[in-house]
Parts: C-alpha cells; structure tokens; sequence
C-alpha cells in the first residue's frame, strides 16, 4: 500500500476547507501485492559477484603473490629422483631340494599377511645397514647431514622439541633416519608383488640403492634358508648318535629277552611254539581224515559182501589181481555161454565151466574182504595217529600258554626297538637333507626380482606444476571466500520471505465524525517526549505534506536534539535528498542503495553528522531503481539498526511509493504538516496514519525552529 494520500496536500488549493476536504475525503487506494525482486532472493550472487568484481585487488594481488612465492620456493627446492624396483613373491622350491613329507600346494599356500610380512622384512634394519655399508651412503652428505655442517635452524628447533639434534644423534642413526625417510615398500594390491621406491638427489644412486635392497632382500633370506638347514643339521647329527645307541640297546634287550624265554623265531617272522602248533594241527586234521576214508570204504565193502552185490568199489575195482580174476570170469562165462548152446547142463564141459565160474566168484569175494580188512586195519593206524596227535597238540597249547607272559614283553620290547629304528631313520633323512641344503648355494629363494629400478631424469619431488597450481589456487579460492563469506555474514538472507503486504489492505475512504484535535507540537518538547518514551520511541517515522527538503530539515533538527545523550541514527528513505549530504562528514559515502545492491557494507553507509553526534545513513541512488525499496534486505537494514541504536528516524519524504508495513510496524509517526492545513485536516490525517498502523501521531509545529546545515570539519564515521 502507498501513502496515496499526500498527493493531494501537494496541489495546494487556494481554500483550505476545499482542500482538507479533499484530503481526508481522497480514497487510499487498495495495496497490491508486490512480489519480491528476483534480484533479492535468498542467495543473492549477482550482489556476491559484485562484491567480488569491486574487491578483485583483494584477490587478485594475494594470488599473484602466491603464484610468485609458489613458484620462487619450488625452484629453490633440491629435486629428489625416484627408481622402483620389484619383486615377485612365489615361495619357488627346488623340487630335489624340497622335504619328502612337504606338498607343493602347501609351498604356494601365501596369504596377504605373508606378502605383508615380506614387506617388513624388506623394511628391517639388517637390510637397511647391509645396503648402507655396501653403496658406502655413510659418507655420503646426503644421508648424514653433520658431513656438511649442521642447520643452527634444525639446532634450535631442537632445542624447543621440534625435530631431532643431529650432533646428539650416532652416526648411524642419521644415516638410517635419512634412508628411511627416502625408502618406501609396499604391496600391491591383490597380488604378491612387492615394490621397492627409492629417492635420492642423484638418479644414478636412488636405482643403484633400489636394486641393492632387492638384492639383498633375495641374499637375505637365501642366508636365513641355509643358516636355518645348518641349525637343523647340527641339533639332528646329536639327535641320530643319540638314537643310535639307544636303537642297538633295544634291539640288544629283545634278544637276551628271546634267549632267555626260549621265543625262538621260526620261518615267516613266527615263534617255533606257533609254527609247531599249526604243524601237528594239521597232521592232526590230516589223520582224522585218512581215518574216516577208511572206516566209510571198509564199511561199504563189507556191505557189498554181505548183501551177496556186485563189489563195485573203486578200491577193489582196481586191484590187479581182482582185474584178473574179473577177465578170467568173463572169459569163462563166454566159454559156458557157447557150451551150453550145444551142451545139455549135465554135461562134464558144462559142470567144469560152472564150477570155475563158482571158484572166481569165491577168489574175488575173498581178495574184496582182505581189502575191506586192509581198510579196517588203515582206519585203526589212523585212528592211533589222531589219538597221539591229539596227545601233542594238548601238550603244545599248554606250554604256549605258559609262555604267552613272555611273548607279550617280548613283542613290546620289540615295539619299543622298532620304534626307536623308525625314528632314527627318519633323522638320518632329514639329515641328508638338511646337509644338502647347506652344502648348495643356488637354492632358490621365496621370491625373484621381476623389474630392476633404472635411472630415472624425471624429478619425483617436488612437482613442480601441481604445487604452483595448488597454491595459486587454493589462495585464490581462500581469499574469495573470505570476502564472500564476509558478505553472507553482513547480509544476512531472509528465508521464506512473503511478498510485502500492506498492514491494512483495502483502505477505503476515512470518514471520521469525531476526533480530538490535533494539536502541533514544538521539536523541543517533541524531543523530550521521545526521549522519556526510551525503548517505546525507538522506530520514529517523520513524514511530511510538504517539499522533502522542509522535511529533511526538521527531521535533521530533532535527530540533533534526541543524540544529545543517546545513539540516534537518521536514515534517509526520500527520494533525492542534498541537505543530508552536505551535513555529512562524507558527502561521496554510498547509501541504503549501494547496501542494497551489495557494493557496500552497513559501515561503509553509516557516516557522522558535522555538528552532532549523530549518524546519518544516506538514501543512495535510489533514482536510479525505487523498486529496491521493495527488497526484503530493507526491513533486515532497518532491523539490524533498531538493534544497535536507541532511536532510528526513518525519514520518509512524502512517503508516496513506500511500503506501509516498513514505516508503520511497531512506529511512532511524526507528521510536518502544511502550515496552511487547519485543525480538523490535522485531525483527520492524525486518524487515517492510526488506522494505517502507527501506534501514536504526533503533529510536528513547521513554525519550530529548526537545526540549519552548516559547514564543518569532515570526519569519518
């Protein structure tokens, strides 16, 4: 909303009713809603990069000395020459001079905590004096500093704490301190591949020290392996004359213990008592055998013979003399058989024939029983022999039972000897190999060298280019954000700003039937009021329906009065203003423009007055854009003033194209009417600015005398 109602009191009409009359009676018109400019949203960076553009000196010369500096001291810096070298850890075994007991995946078996403890190795002190002693560094000025005269800089500062005193330190301490502040190993990840970094001043030294760590990082633990087999060699040499006599002690011991209990060994590795047990065992089975073949063969005979069958046996089938007598049978049944074709069976041939055949029947059954009886008499011997086997195996388990004591302490004096035999043997392997170990010097190591350092003409340190670069940069990002941040802090953005609303929207027009009188009041009075009113007097609006010259006038005068004995400041929100310019001590000082736009800071805007103690803030260029007095950052400008003063006197002209809520919220208005304006208008007016937002309206006498400007001395705020 706009205080619409000052144009009329601009037109001076002749007739002051008429006038007063159309001024109370002109309709203030509805306030819009002004949107916010862009340009003062919450993160202004056009207002940032103009801050940055008006103070590029700041940067731009830090910068440049930076640049200069960076590179000065780079140039002066000695350059250090890196060379690698690498190593392959594969734990390689000569497969003749591997252990007989030890698998080759358990050889290959490396995790990365082995890989890492190589990496120490590479890193230990015997390494670091074996390299020193044979590159011939502790001559050298690079590595021990005394050679070339001690820093009083490094002195000192060892005197605070800061560093080590080289002349306190042993000459080989200072070797190794500067070898190892030039030595970096490491492990490559995922792999078993160890590299070895070394710098020196000279290219040529830092590849002859790279390659010298590698190899005797190689010669070290080819040293370890053999000292290890020699170690092994000798504590197993003891160990094997040791087992030896106690080897012939067992073995001596189970045979006077074998002798003295009668445990001889017979054939198969068997004691004589078990080898006679399995014999007559089965001699015995054996005759039983014979026995019941004979018995079952004399039985069936004589079955045959009594029951009057044909013997069919193959016993007597296969006797001679049974095989002739059968022939000879047969021939004469032949004979009878064509005999009796002819013959009748009385007839002597016939009888002769039967009577032989009658007489070999009689010789065959008698040869079949003697057979039978022969078989009786095989059964009877066999049955003696079983009975006396019996007899001897009977006694032969008694004595191995007696004897079975003897042989368990014979057979653990035997485990004993066997035992001690085994481990002996054992040893004597070990040994041979241990002893070839020793003996060969081209035993292969757990690692190879699979990259050797060469001379590199690259300096490693420093780099020169990313060093200038990184300091220019970082002072030229440093000092921007220096001043940026400096903005931000000064300039603090509103967060969720609205647009500006008016306090009373939709004003119509003001029809007031009754009021108290307006009475003017005198700017001395007026200042003592204020100041008893303290901290309820502390935003102060001075308005006016005259020139803003009039106005700036008197509000200079009572600004004046108020800062004797209190810190007032006057700012300046009318449109064009050359009074407060000449009575400030800095007429070319920016103003609440310049604040806004951020080409100045709130020090730079505040100046003093000539002739008081107050502080003037001047309008700016605000021709130039009023719509600046739109931007959120105001009402923080005025804030941050009201937190810092005792009275802020917001001097507002005519107030034609300010915003109501920035004058009116939580202020005292002070109007410096037409002298040509009566009562009653005063009166009205003093109504419409309550209505409007003013907590009190006080009428400003134009006759009151006023503080002039006059020239003084010019003083910096």
């Amino acid at each position: 909303m706009r205080f619409a109602f000052w144009r009329a009191v601009k037109n001076k009409m002749s007739d002051l009713g008429t006038k007063s009359e159309a001024m109370v009676s002109a309709p203030v018109p509805a306030a819009s809603e002004t949107l916010p400019d862009p340009e003062f949203s919450d993160l202004d960076l056009r207002s940032i990069w103009r801050v940055l553009l008006r103070k590029k000196r700041l940067i731009i010369i830090p910068t440049l000395l930076a640049f200069a500096l960076s590179l000065l001291i780079v140039n002066l810096i000695t350059p250090r020459y890196k060379s690698e070298a690498r190593i392959l850890i594969d734990g390689r075994e000569n497969v003749f001079l591997r252990p007989s007991g030890e698998r080759n995946d358990e050889r290959n078996a490396l995790d990365p905590e082995a890989v890492a403890s190589q990496v120490q190795l590479v890193l230990s002190r015997d390494l670091a004096r074996e390299v020193i002693k044979k590159n011939g560094l502790a001559e050298n000025p690079e590595f021990d500093p005394v050679l070339r005269g001690v820093s009083p800089i490094k002195s000192l500062l060892a005197l605070f704490g800061i560093g080590r005193d080289p002349l306190r330190m042993t000459p080989e301490e200072r070797v190794l301190d500067a070898y190892y502040d030039r030595l970096t190993a490491y492990a490559v990840d995922k792999s078993r591949v160890i590299v070895i970094e070394f710098q020196s001043y000279d290219p040529e030294l830092a590849a002859q020290i790279a390659n010298s760590i590698a190899d005797g990082y190689l010669i070290l633990q080819l040293n370890a392996r053999q000292e290890q087999a020699k170690a092994a060699g000798q504590w197993l040499s003891g160990e094997i004359d040791n087992l030896r006599k106690k080897v012939a002690d067992a073995e001596a011991r189970v045979e006077d213990f074998r002798s003295k209990s009668s445990l001889f060994i017979g054939t198969n590795n068997t004691s004589l008592s078990n080898q006679q047990l399995g014999e007559l065992n089965t001699q015995l089975n054996n005759a039983r055998a014979l026995k019941s073949d004979a018995e079952s063969k004399a039985r069936l005979i004589r079955g045959m013979l009594e029951s009057g069958r044909p013997i069919e046996a193959s016993e007597v089938l296969n006797s001679e003399l049974i095989r002739r007598l059968s022939e000879q049978r047969v021939t004469l049944r032949a004979q009878l058989a064509e005999q009796s074709s002819t013959l009748l069976d009385r007839h002597p041939r016939i009888r002769e024939l039967k009577a032989q055949l009658a007489d070999l029947d009689r010789q065959l059954r008698e040869e079949a029983g003697k057979i039978s009886r022969s078989l009786e008499n095989d059964a009877r011997i066999a049955s003696g022999r079983v009975e006396s086997l019996s007899n001897s195996l009977d006694q032969l388990k008694k004595l191995a039972t007696s004897s079975n004591g003897d042989d368990v302490k014979l057979r653990a004096l035997e485990r004993e000897a066997r035992a001690q035999r085994d481990l002996l043997e054992s040893y004597l392997a070990k040994y041979r190999e241990a002893t070839t170990r020793e003996n060969i010097d081209a035993a292969p190591s757990d690692g190879r060298i699979i990259s050797r350092a060469i001379v590199s003409n690259t300096p490693a340190y420093p780099k020169k280019l990313p060093i200038v670069l990184i300091a220019t940069l970082a002072t030229l990002m440093l000092t921007a954000g220096i001043i940026a941040t400096g903005e931000l802090l000064r300039i603090t953005s509103p967060r969720g700003q609205a647009a500006v609303r008016p306090a009373t929207q939709g004003l119509g027009e003001f029809r007031i039937d009754s009021a108290p009188a307006a009475d003017l009041v005198g700017i001395d009075r007026l200042a003592s009021d204020l100041r008893a009113a303290g901290k309820a007097a502390r935003k102060i609006t001075v308005m006016g329906a005259g020139q803003n010259e009039s106005i700036m006038l008197a509000s200079l005068g009572l600004a004046r009065l108020l800062a004797d004995g209190a810190k007032v400041v006057l700012v300046d929100l009318s449109p064009s203003s050359s009074t407060l310019s000449a009575t400030s001590v800095d007429a070319a000082a920016p103003g609440l423009a310049d604040l806004m736009r951020g080409e100045a800071s709130f020090g730079e805007v505040i100046t003093r007055d000539r002739l008081s103690q107050l502080h003037l803030v001047g309008a700016g260029r605000f021709d130039a854009d009023r719509s600046l007095l739109q931007s959120p950052r105001l009402a923080l400008a005025l804030d941050a003033l009201l937190r810092v003063y005792d009275h802020v006197l917001l001097v507002a002209g005519t107030a034609t194209d300010l915003p109501a809520k920035l004058l009116t919220e939580q202020a005292r208005a002070i109007v410096i009417p037409d002298p040509s304006m009566n009562a009653d208008a005063r009166t009205r007016m003093s109504s419409q600015l309550k209505a409007v937002g003013f907590t009190i309206v006080t009428m400003l006498d134009p006759a009151s005398p006023r503080s002039g400007v006059q020239a003084g001395p010019r003083e910096a705020a």
